[in-house]
């Protein structure tokens, strides 16, 4: 007997868009008001007389490959033995990754219990051989459900039989919602104009501002709400991670070239780095829907979800931060396989994040393959800038003082080298490139080119050439340090709502 494999083809060609099946789903599963499992999305082609309204039934693909679960940390999503993309919100940590592993929107964090919720193929009827509420409520039998390994299903019928269409098939998520007679833009989100109205009227404060629109267009005229699910903890926590992590990879970097070391290296530098990661623990924590559910990552983990690979990195690292400290504290000095050790890991905490985005796979503009570097490079500019602030506060030597600038020059330089390579060179995604025009000229421009190049990288790499190769005033470094660290926030903040600014459906 073959193993069942749920799914759904929808016939648009039949839909008229009543949002009936929205309506069901919500009745079905208590949905809140403001969240959707199911819903019916509207575009409009054309110009009076000669126009066009088509519609999309919008759901969880539950996909045969499928990125949400993967990157869970805590196995609340799984797939059934029947196909079906399932849920377990007792598991939920509200962390929010499997928004952004979804290419398609299906996703959202429940109002009432701050947990994560989807489409669930309305699995308790399923297992009670009764059809999904939608399905039943559909007045035009739009919307089949059925078993595709089944091939004398009505749905592998229509599948094997007409011409279907799925949704982002280049995500390789093998997703299993099947389309007859779909508009194709409606399946391209990023080629969609959002109009300035609502359904059936127009937002009073616009009508007279509002442009005339090109009939040529594609119109976006309904869809529901799709906030950003990461902002500034997200960000923030990518620069605190910096610091943490460079505040000790410097100092074992300077260790091997010089050999020199004192109390700045073995009190102040792991102090840093373990306040530094303190806060980063802090600021994951309380990003959380479900903070009081952290502990989950380590007593339920998914061991392929970067979010609990990269807790334990952070663990690792605290663990051998505090072995520095102690040492240098009892002994006066840190032992080698310490040091080598605890850079290893600094390396693996400040680069871990490159695979956590990456699994991020509905967000094109994180999949980078130089995003591990940006991060290396990172974690250098803010390592050299704490270690030459805290040098000078502490009266180090000269000699440290200049170590520290001419890394923090040096990783400058490249990684604005690495940031305009990236967005002067061709992307593979319409995605990555409306997302990198958000940068270079649209809405983020400002804080991208003002705050994040000008003052965090062209400033301070002036300054840091003037003290270094012209011998100029220590305060240069000093200042330049200040500004590195100012326009590596700025820089993580614009990078983390770039990611989201592409429209997933």
């Amino acid at each position: 007997m073959n193993k069942k494999n749920y799914a759904f083809v929808i016939d648009q060609n039949r839909c008229i868009g009543c949002h009936a099946c929205t309506v069901a789903c919500k009745e079905e599963h208590e949905v809140p008001v403001g969240v959707f499992r199911t819903w019916v999305k509207h575009i409009e082609k054309g110009a009076f007389p000669q126009t066009s309204r088509h519609f999309g039934v919008l759901r969880c693909n539950h996909c045969d490959a499928a990125p949400c679960i993967d990157i869970c940390p805590t196995h609340a999503l799984y797939r059934r033995g029947d196909g079906i993309v399932d849920f377990d919100n007792a598991r939920c940590i509200g962390c929010k990754s499997c928004m952004q592993a979804c290419p398609y929107d299906a996703l959202y964090i429940d109002p009432n219990s701050n947990t994560a919720a989807k489409c669930n193929f309305c699995a308790h009827r399923v297992e009670q051989d009764l059809n999904p509420a939608c399905v039943i409520v559909c007045p035009t039998q739009a919307i089949i459900a059925g078993d595709l390994a089944d091939p004398a299903s009505n749905l592998s019928r229509i599948v094997a039989r007409e011409k279907v269409s799925v949704r982002k098939p280049q995500k390789g998520t093998e997703p299993k919602v099947f389309y007859v007679g779909i508009e194709g833009d409606m399946l391209q989100p990023t080629r969609l104009v959002a109009q300035n109205s609502y359904v059936w009227t127009d937002r009073a404060a616009d009508v007279k501002t509002r442009e005339e629109f090109d009939p040529l267009e594609t119109r976006e005229i309904y869809d529901v709400s799709h906030s950003a699910p990461w902002g500034n903890r997200i960000s923030t926590y990518l620069w605190t991670k910096s610091i943490s992590a460079g505040a000790l990879l410097v100092p074992a970097i300077l260790r091997a070239l010089s050999g020199r070391a004192g109390d700045l290296f073995t009190i102040v530098c792991p102090l840093i780095a373990l306040c530094a990661l303190v806060g980063t623990s802090l600021l994951l924590i309380f990003d959380l829907k479900r903070p009081d559910r952290f502990y989950y990552l380590i007593t339920k983990p998914n061991l392929r979800s970067w979010v609990v690979l990269g807790t334990y990195v952070l663990m690792g690292y605290g663990a051998l931060a505090t072995a520095w400290l102690v040492t240098g504290v009892i002994l006066g000095a840190v032992p080698n396989l310490v040091v080598w050790f605890t850079a290893a890991f600094a390396i693996g905490s400040a680069c871990y994040s490159a695979f956590l985005f990456a699994q991020a796979k509905g967000r094109d503009f994180w999949q980078s393959p130089l995003f591990l570097w940006h991060l290396l490079l990172q974690a250098l500019i803010a390592g050299a800038s704490v270690v030459l602030l805290a040098g000078f506060a502490w009266a180090a030597r000269f000699e440290m003082l200049h170590d520290c600038a001419l890394i923090l020059f040096a990783a400058l330089l490249l990684s604005l080298a690495m940031v305009l390579a990236e967005i002067a060179l061709p992307h593979a995604t319409e995605d990555a490139a409306l997302a990198t025009r958000s940068l270079v000229k649209g809405q983020l421009r400002f804080q991208f080119w003002a705050l994040a190049v000008g003052i965090g990288f062209a400033i301070p790499i002036v300054f840091s050439a003037l003290y270094l190769f012209w011998r100029s005033s220590l305060w240069l470094a000093i200042a330049s340090a200040i500004l590195a660290l100012a326009g590596l926030f700025c820089y993580e903040n614009v990078w983390v709502k770039a990611g989201q600014v592409a429209p997933l459906s």
